[in-house]
């Protein structure tokens, strides 16, 4: 049996952080970051890259479910609406596995902290702030275990995930 862990969240939640730790925590296990599939300049989103970035995860995290080596698989993606994750799961070779669907949240406040961090680091552009917390009520309507990382460690929210 496998596992696979579909990681959402808004942006600066700490999802790419908290599956990094999963992957060494969990064994035999293999992580992709939405990032990687979609890493293009310019960044352009319309029909045609949502659907592309959409085939290539499905195709990626079928390929992980098909190959004997891996037993946990880590996915993560801002998946903001169920359509989203919807879409991903009715692609995805799920005999012999179980599917954990995650959202992790945080406050507003904790939110705009993390976020403004990024920005001072030249990481993330200034208009990511308002994107993101507009998009925090969204969680809530999403078929997921809700995971809130507001004042916890990475390993506290890595802990939580694996005893799900």
């Amino acid at each position: 049996m496998k596992n696979i862990y579909l990681i959402g969240g808004t942006m600066g939640v700490g999802k790419t952080a908290v599956c990094q730790k999963l992957k060494k925590e969990l064994a035999d296990c293999v992580f992709l970051d939405e990032d990687w599939c979609w890493d293009a300049d310019p960044f352009q989103v319309n029909e045609e890259t949502k659907e592309m970035v959409r085939r290539n995860i499905c195709f990626l995290l079928n390929q992980f479910i098909h190959c004997s080596v891996y037993k946990n698989i880590v996915f993560c993606w801002v998946m903001h609406e169920q359509k989203i994750i919807d879409s991903i799961l009715k692609e995805l070779d799920k005999a012999n596995c179980e599917v954990k669907t995650i959202s992790l949240l945080c406050d507003e406040q904790a939110l705009r902290e993390r976020l403004l961090k990024d920005i001072q680091k030249g990481i993330r552009q200034e208009n990511i702030i308002e994107r993101s917390v507009n998009r925090i009520p969204l969680y809530q309507n999403l078929n997921t275990k809700k995971i809130d990382t507001s004042g916890k460690t990475i390993d506290q929210i890595a802990k939580e995930i694996i005893m799900l």
